[in-house]
């Protein structure tokens, strides 16, 4: 079954204090086109899940996203107390040098504010184990938008394969038409013929000149290989993802068989017929472009 490049697919994971979150979303594109936003605790591993998403993902425009919310309650910045101390201290003995009044209400505020009182100084190191709690986490989030990309890939295997049933009937719709021009030709050309008088022609040069004429109006051979990319499309498809251009390069094997069908077409009903095959491909070849 092929698979669309329009996918999405999110996974969060609890571990300690923190909850980890894991979004990926992708549109389609020719090749794969990877922008990614990491927390600075994992940014050490970018390499690493940018080859899983690459194994995952193969193609596509994709964003990948990992972030961490933390419970600030149970994981507060921490009041560096000796700080605030010796700040005090300092304070107080400009105090008794210059004599100015010490405010109750107002010495706390200050201390809070002066530098590096409230800033965390530890700093944070990957470990293993929550490594692979983050690693677990981007796993899922991968399946979950392969998952994603599988269900849209289904309703466009069934896009297809209505247009291209609808290209197959249009195409059987022609052959009467096909069939009574020819005789609308040699008709058209005799009656012509009669308007002017006294006119003397060869019939058997006639009749060559009829045939190569109609034949070179003869579109057999482009319903024949018309037929083949059609079948061909539908092989393509069961061959699972990751047949995207393929069938790209097919359906412009379709429009050129189409377009020579349509030149050859001298008559209203034939020409109407190609016109309604022109829409169903253009169709085809929208959505293709979304086809892993």
């Amino acid at each position: 079954m092929i698979q669309s490049m329009t996918g999405y697919g999110k996974a969060a994971v609890a571990y300690k204090n923190k909850k980890i979150n894991v979004e990926v979303k992708s549109l389609n594109s020719k090749a794969l086109d990877l922008s990614t936003r990491i927390a600075p605790l994992y940014r050490e591993k970018e390499m690493e899940m940018r080859q899983m998403i690459t194994a995952a993902l193969e193609r596509g425009k994709v964003d990948f996203a990992v972030w961490i919310e933390k419970d600030e309650g149970i994981d507060p910045t921490p009041i560096n107390g000796a700080l605030v101390e010796n700040y005090y201290r300092q304070i107080v003995e400009l105090q008794k040098r210059i004599g100015f009044e010490i405010d109750d209400d107002s010495i706390l505020p200050t201390l809070m504010r002066m530098p590096d009182v409230l800033t965390k100084t530890e700093v944070e190191k990957l470990e293993d184990e929550e490594w692979a709690v983050v690693k677990g986490c981007i796993e899922t989030a991968l399946k979950n938008i392969v998952d994603f990309r599988i269900q849209e890939g289904a309703a466009l295997e069934k896009k297809f394969n209505e247009k291209i049933d609808n290209i197959e009937r249009l195409m059987h719709d022609i052959e009467p038409y096909e069939k009574s021009r020819v005789e609308k030709i040699r008709q058209r050309i005799t009656d012509g013929l009669k308007q002017i008088p006294d006119v003397e022609y060869d019939k058997n040069r006639l009749e060559q000149e009829l045939i190569y004429y109609i034949e070179k109006l003869d579109i057999s051979e482009e319903k024949q290989r018309l037929a083949n990319h059609l079948n061909y499309f539908r092989e393509t498809m069961r061959d699972g993802h990751g047949q995207g251009k393929k069938l790209g390069f097919i359906a412009q094997e379709m429009g050129r068989e189409i377009n020579t069908t349509g030149s050859k077409s001298n008559q209203a009903e034939m020409q109407n017929i190609v016109v309604m095959m022109k829409d169903e491909l253009e169709q085809i070849k929208e959505q293709v472009l979304n086809a892993l």
